[in-house]
């Protein structure tokens, strides 16, 4: 599979080097990063391009990491039902419904801005647990099921946007798996069954397989 055809791996190598350069341009990380004035100014493009930069070197990892991991299956399932472009179009849907809800409380809020990709990589998780809640993920040589990880990962991003912290949407992990979790539905209602049936007869076997 070449990088062209490879959607997840083309995202990841994308995001990697518009952070690198963010991290070195401020006047590029400013104009890149979800700011709502700047929206309601008309550069609605920041509703995907908040999505392609990042904090510090940990945010980037642990997102890359992520969506390389549960990228490859979900990217499968999309391109087959949606054509070749399936899973950008997912991706990017899921980058712009993810802060829709943080862009209408914050709209008004000149000190509010938002970055990174967690918005759609959270919906990628969560279309993926729906195909293989079991399936084992390795988390620094740790084996950890799928559906652990999402739990944590959910768990986490909750906690995280209580501390209300930086520029890091937490609170978009939560709308992006719900994103995730309805679109995969809405194009194979059949996961439903699939998902309750490996949730209590596990058998790793992935949606399809």
């Amino acid at each position: 599979m070449s990088l062209f055809s490879n959607h997840t791996l083309f995202i990841i190598i994308i995001t990697v080097v518009v952070s690198l350069l963010a991290w070195q341009s401020p006047q590029l990380m400013q104009r890149l990063i979800f700011y709502p004035p700047a929206v309601q100014r008309g550069q609605v493009d920041r509703f995907v391009t908040h999505g392609f930069i990042h904090a510090d070197g940990m945010h980037l990892f642990f997102n890359m990491f992520t969506l390389y991991s549960f990228g490859q299956a979900v990217q499968g399932f999309f391109m087959s039902k949606l054509g070749s472009l399936g899973f950008v179009l997912f991706y990017l849907a899921a980058l712009v419904v993810a802060i829709m809800p943080t862009y209408l409380k914050q709209k008004n809020n000149p000190r509010y801005s938002s970055l990174g990709a967690s918005g759609a990589v959270s919906a990628v998780i969560f279309s993926y647990i729906l195909m293989n809640p079991w399936s084992t993920l390795l988390l620094f040589v740790i084996p950890v099921p799928a559906i652990v990880f999402a739990v944590a990962y959910v768990a986490y991003s909750v906690w995280a946007d209580g501390q209300g912290r930086g520029s890091i949407n937490h609170s978009a992990h939560l709308v992006g798996g719900i994103f995730g979790m309805l679109t995969t539905i809405a194009i194979e209602p059949g996961i439903v069954a699939h998902f309750f049936n490996q949730l209590m007869h596990p058998r790793f076997l992935g949606f399809g397989g």
